[in-house]
């Protein structure tokens, strides 16, 4: 099910879409085990097996394929079913079609663009509107410039949130504070908050709407390196990238929050496997208990690296005899130093609710039928590849608050419960470049195996990956279906 409707016109009606979505495609039977971490900031290796060369057969028209993400960007989160078998040999020539239909078919949506990039020494001011049924009056201005010369790959992006100060100086410092960071080449997108008030938060459901169009529309652009995207904001800005950094983890190669923390409730570390995290608040900084929370995001980050060497980069400070204000010219220089692999070994991911609305997918995990049934729980999936065998578990997460704040009544740390998952219903996507598909895998979930054998490279699955994710990274060739409820 989608969960924003993206408004667009089609002759004179208004329609809907969805970004981050999940559709997906099927195939059950059975699996197993689990991979050893390798550094979350490279990119996987290529298989060894020689693979089927046998010549690309085109039989989907382009139309349909069109047609059906015309239509995804619209309001149908319906699979895309035909069939059209492809082998490793032909992988790159079908991705780059998908792409490229893709692409036009959001050229051709009726919708407010993303305007530039001008140089961000003197950037026009541009805006989007932001759906009134998920904010009233919600107009978002932003700047979208660059510094530098564009690298042969795109410029690495990073998005700045503002704290919660009047919010016209406060878009005005940011700008003055991104045009002076030493991080050229780079592109900086530097929106200012729609409302202020009850709405003064960058993981609201209008914000998220606005995020996940950024980022439709960046990967779409010849502009932007798709692996190489930072969130990064200070105050305000600095609770509001923690939360988004665990939320669109997957998108992203870094996040660095500055003068912030969080519960870890809000933002689950687990979500942090490979992206870089960078937290920086001052040691004296105690207002709503700020310096408390990062040490403990320090604690859970390192406890994380320590069970998986590699996947959790974080550099989190608490700044000497500093309080709410400290240097703010450190984290993007630091951020810079990492890019996203989007076909890691080892994935992490609790899914939970912001502001109402859940993430359908993850990584390479697409969710069509949640295993929890409110807000009282949470589903947690665990991957590993290790070879051609890959283990799953699922499992059903519930919280118990252990630590109340005598002010404010927030609550700080918490106990975690841990069930397998008999309901629910995922599909797990693959591609040559996280496992062999030109031999058998195997697919364990929660001790049971559920794939065993050779799972059909297809197109439609590339379609359906790409209507889901919109990235150009995670274009997939195969896919499993697993119903929790069989096993």
């Amino acid at each position: 099910m989608k969960r924003f409707l993206i408004p667009f016109t089609v002759a004179l009606a208004f329609a809907f879409s969805f970004l981050s979505s999940c559709k997906e495609p099927v195939t059950p039977d059975t699996p197993e085990e689990p991979e050893t971490p390798t550094d979350t900031t490279t990119t996987p290796q290529d298989t060894t097996t020689v693979p089927d060369t046998t010549e690309y057969v085109q039989v989907i028209p382009d139309t349909d394929i069109k047609a059906y993400f015309s239509s995804s960007l619209g309001d149908d989160d319906e699979l895309f079913k035909e069939d059209e078998p492809i082998n490793t040999g032909n992988v790159a020539e079908v991705r780059e079609r998908v792409w490229r239909l893709w692409t036009e078919a959001n050229n051709e949506l009726a919708e407010e663009k993303l305007i530039g990039p001008d140089n961000l020494d003197s950037p026009a001011a541009h805006s989007w509107d932001l759906p009134a049924e998920l904010e009233p009056d919600a107009v978002m201005p932003y700047y979208f410039g660059t510094k530098g010369s564009e690298p042969a790959e795109g410029y690495p992006l990073f998005v700045y949130m503002h704290g919660s100060g009047d919010k016209n100086g406060e878009w005005d410092m940011g700008l003055q504070l991104c045009q002076g960071f030493d991080d050229a080449p780079s592109a900086y997108f530097i929106p200012q908050i729609p409302n202020e008030g009850d709405y003064y938060r960058w993981w609201q459901k209008a914000k998220q709407y606005a995020w996940e169009k950024l980022l439709r529309l960046a990967f779409i652009s010849e502009d932007i390196d798709p692996n190489r995207i930072y969130f990064f904001g200070i105050s305000e800005g600095g609770y509001g990238s923690q939360r988004l950094a665990s939320f669109y983890a997957d998108y992203l190669a870094g996040a660095g929050p500055m003068a912030g923390g969080e519960p870890l409730k809000n933002a689950p570390a687990e979500n942090c496997a490979n992206t870089a995290f960078s937290l920086r608040t001052g040691e004296i900084d105690t207002g709503f208990y700020r310096n408390t929370l990062t040490g403990y995001t320090k604690d859970a980050f390192d406890a994380l690296e320590a069970a998986h060497p590699g996947y959790y980069v974080h550099h989190i400070r608490l700044e000497a005899g500093m309080a709410h204000q400290i240097d703010y010219s450190q984290t993007t220089p630091w951020l810079k130093q990492y890019e996203r692999n989007p076909y890691p070994k080892y994935v992490a991911w609790e899914n939970y609710e912001m502001d109402g609305l859940y993430r359908d997918g993850f990584h390479n995990i697409a969710v069509l039928e949640r295993s929890n049934s409110d807000y009282t729980s949470r589903t947690f999936y665990e991957m590993e590849i290790e070879g051609n065998n890959i283990n799953m578990d699922v499992n059903t997460l519930t919280y118990t608050t252990i630590e109340t704040s005598p002010m404010y009544d927030i609550e700080m740390r918490f106990n975690r419960a841990y069930t397998p998952a008999h309901s629910g219903k995922f599909i797990l996507y693959l591609c040559p470049e996280l496992i062999n598909l030109d031999e058998e895998i195997t697919l364990t979930v929660n001790g049971k195996t559920v794939f065993q054998g050779m799972a059909e490279q297809n197109t439609k699955h590339i379609i359906n990956s790409c209507a889901t994710f919109f990235d150009p990274e995670r274009l997939y060739t195969a896919a499993i279906e697993v119903d929790l409820s069989s096993l």
